[in-house]
This record gives C-alpha cells, structure tokens and sequence, in this order.
C-alpha cells in the first residue's frame, strides 16, 4: 500500500511539473480574450489515464501555480479541468480498455471536451458580465461571440486536440514502458 501511495505521489508532482512548464514553452493561439496554448492539458489527461487520485493532484497543483503566476480568469479556468478530469479517471477506471477502443476513446474524448468546454463558460461568464479582462470591443460583440464562441468553442476544440496527444503519448510510453500502469484508486 505504501509502494502505491509513493508511486502516485510521484507520477503526480511529475506530471504537475510538466502542467506549469507546458504553457511556458508551447506555442500560443491569441483570439480575443481567449489564448489556447498546444499541450496544456496533456499532464492533466495522462493523470487522469492513471487514476482519479493523480488526476485530482495535478489539477490542484497546476491550479495553484496559475493562481501564483496568471491572472485570475486564468487561474480559476485552471481550476475547473478538476470536474473534466475527475469524470474522465473515474469512466476510465471503471472502464480501463476505453483508450485502446478508438470508437469508445473517441466518444470520451468528445464528451469530456464538451464538459471542459462548458465548465470554462461557467468560469468565465461572470467575468464576461462584470467586464472584467475584456475590452470594450470583446464587451460589444457580445456574450454569444466572446464566451460561447471563443472560450466554449474554442475549449472544446482545444480539448480534443490534447487529449487527442495524450492518448498517443500514453500508448507510446505504456508499450516503452510495461510497468506503468492504471492504478485503480
């Protein structure tokens, strides 16, 4: 039990790692209030392929480290993935062959995109009404164009692509490495 608990300890302040420098050094997509920045979520995802416990420490710690370093629309975006990514351990935990089913990964993939998407609305949507961190033109095209468009839409676009690279990336290093595995717990 232990060896368990160590183990998660540490595939979950790697993968935290990984979640604050990511957004340093990968490109960025600027569209009005929103930025997209490739691979952000990609250690939230791979957590979330290895447990609901090291899902939910990657959240919390990515989101803490946005919250010490971003603006609070930001940070509090960060935040939300917590719901996306516990739904997502959870389906995958109960169902651990989810990922190398492309129908079924498909499937996951878009229903947590959307879940991500809307969660980030729900974020951001008292921002958009109290103006705050959008421009007087972002404020005029309105609701509909600025939050459903731009951060619903754009966030579910954004998701698929990176859970997209995760499932890649996690059959690459569960075929180079045998041992890492689902933890169930």
């Amino acid at each position: 039990m232990e060896h368990k608990s160590i183990y998660q300890l540490v595939l979950a302040g790697v993968l935290c790692a990984i979640g604050l420098v990511v957004p340093m050094v990968m490109p960025k997509v600027i569209l009005g209030p929103m930025s997209f920045t490739l691979g952000s979520h990609v250690a939230i995802f791979l957590a979330m392929f290895i447990s609901p416990k090291v899902a939910a420490a990657v959240v919390l710690g990515t989101t803490v480290g946005f919250f010490m370093t971003t603006p609070i629309i930001i940070a509090m975006r960060a935040a939300s993935h917590i719901i996306f990514a516990l739904v997502g351990a959870l389906i995958i935990k109960h169902h651990a062959d989810i990922l190398d089913k492309p129908i079924a990964c498909l499937g996951l993939n878009a229903g947590l995109a959307l879940v991500h998407g809307l969660s980030e609305v729900l974020v951001v949507a008292p921002f958009f009404f109290s103006g705050y961190m959008f421009t007087p033109a972002q404020l005029t095209s309105g609701f509909l164009m600025s939050v459903v468009v731009l951060v619903g839409l754009g966030t579910v676009v954004h998701s698929f692509v990176d859970c997209s690279i995760s499932v890649l990336l996690w059959k690459c290093v569960r075929s180079t490495v045998p041992g890492i595995k689902l933890i169930r717990g």
